[in-house]
């Protein structure tokens, strides 16, 4: 178990980040720690598997690869599903669930083909212990992945169990919130490294702030919760335990402050609620207001992470001030008079202060008139989305004449 081929899938646009986390997390690199589309593969240890489960905030899930083979029709795929020694893995008393995803997939139906890899895998342990596991789709103890392409199958073993995005402290939450995951994101493409003060004007259930308060509490993010791993045979917990208990040493007092704010108090009490099960609740303020007339919370210039309503997530409609299912609305055509008001009243009261903000909205930095220094590219679910940075200047919309950005490309 010294020598797994790990697979950490995220958000489309996460990719470089996550790997960094990793790298920072396990100090792998070169060889071992590839970036490819929607993850990272590494070459790892279990006990690599443990530890990112606990501490990667970007990360979807921690997969470990068990077979890469060609795969043309289904009977290949139930071959290559046989092959696989899955007793090492669990017993016929777990029960499991397949998941498939494809891309250019000669197979015609993914839920057959699910079905052909479900098979194969209760076939082998009937073969060799005379009772196969039962399959079970809502609560599995295991879940086994496959995932094809037009010439190929890779299957894989998940060691997370629920997605990592649930960290175990959102009980409240409003329409459409964002995942953990996407908000850890933000802060690691903001370059924010706990050191200035982190302010969220839409804050909503509180994601945004509540993972800033943790990263400057240095909480990890799997702290409240299980995962996958635990039901697996592989599993120790002598190896397991000192790292929880090295995770939980870790935390100290927030290295700086993090703030939220809200139009609708309903989302402010839910935010304070989710704060608290976080452990942050001493480390992050959570206040009502509209996102128009909020003043800066600390007279030291920091960062802004915004995620606004906008027309796929939330429908549109109303005035700033006025709320709809607890969330404030963006006004007129896709938010456009809002947006505008957002930045007037930005250059006037917080200069000094970066924004970012995540949108689907390519035309947001126009419709604010604004120039955006940098732009992300970042997907929010199926949604494609930039986070664009803007560095607020009193009273003007134009950029520090600096020389170039450092992100006039798309990165």
């Amino acid at each position: 178990m010294n020598q797994l081929q790990l697979f950490l899938p995220c958000a489309a646009g996460v990719e470089g980040f996550l790997a960094d986390e990793v790298h920072r997390l396990t100090g792998l690199a070169g060889d071992d720690l590839l970036t490819g589309r929607g993850g990272v593969a590494l070459r790892a240890s279990w006990r690599d598997a443990m530890l990112l489960n606990l501490n990667s905030r970007l990360a979807q899930r921690v997969l470990v690869q068990l077979s890469h083979v060609p795969c043309r029709n289904e009977q290949d795929l139930y071959e290559a599903a046989s092959a696989v020694a899955w007793e090492i893995w669990f017993t016929p008393r777990e029960r499991f669930k397949v998941e498939v995803t494809a891309q250019h997939s000669p197979l015609k139906s993914l839920n057959f083909a699910g079905l052909k890899i479900k098979d194969a895998v209760a076939d082998r342990f009937r073969h060799r212990a005379g009772v196969r596991p039962d399959v079970d789709t809502q609560s599995p103890d295991v879940r086994v992945y496959a995932h094809l392409t037009s010439d190929s199958a890779t299957l894989y073993i998940d060691t997370s169990g629920e997605p990592l995005f649930k960290r175990g402290w959102r009980e409240d939450k409003g329409e459409a919130p964002l995942k953990e995951t996407l908000a850890a994101a933000m802060i690691a493409a903001s370059g924010w490294d706990a050191t200035l003060p982190l302010y969220d004007p839409c804050c909503g259930s509180g994601t945004i702030a509540i993972e800033a308060a943790q990263v400057a509490c240095r909480i990890a993010p799997g702290l409240l919760r299980r995962f996958g791993f635990e039901k697996l045979l592989p599993y120790e917990v002598h190896v397991w335990q000192p790292l929880w208990e090295e995770a939980k040493a870790r935390q100290r007092p927030p290295s700086a402050p993090v703030f939220g704010s809200d139009v609708a108090f309903r989302m402010v009490d839910f935010a304070v609620r989710n704060a608290g099960r976080a452990g942050v609740a001493d480390a992050v303020q959570f206040r009502g207001g509209d996102a128009l007339q909020r003043m800066p919370p600390t007279a030291e210039p920091g960062v802004m992470l915004v995620n606004p309503p906008y027309g796929e997530r939330i429908e549109t409609a109303g005035v700033a001030g006025r709320t709809q299912r607890g969330r404030e609305r963006a006004q007129g055509d896709e938010g456009g008079d809002f947006f505008n008001q957002l930045a007037s009243h930005w250059k006037k009261n917080y200069p000094g202060w970066t924004a970012w903000v995540l949108t689907p909205d390519l035309k947001l930095p126009s419709r604010m008139r604004l120039k955006e220094s940098r732009r992300v590219p970042m997907w929010n679910g199926p949604i494609e989305c930039r986070l664009f940075r803007f560095d607020m200047v009193r009273g003007s919309a134009r950029k520090p004449e600096a020389g170039p950005a450092d992100g006039d490309r798309e990165s």
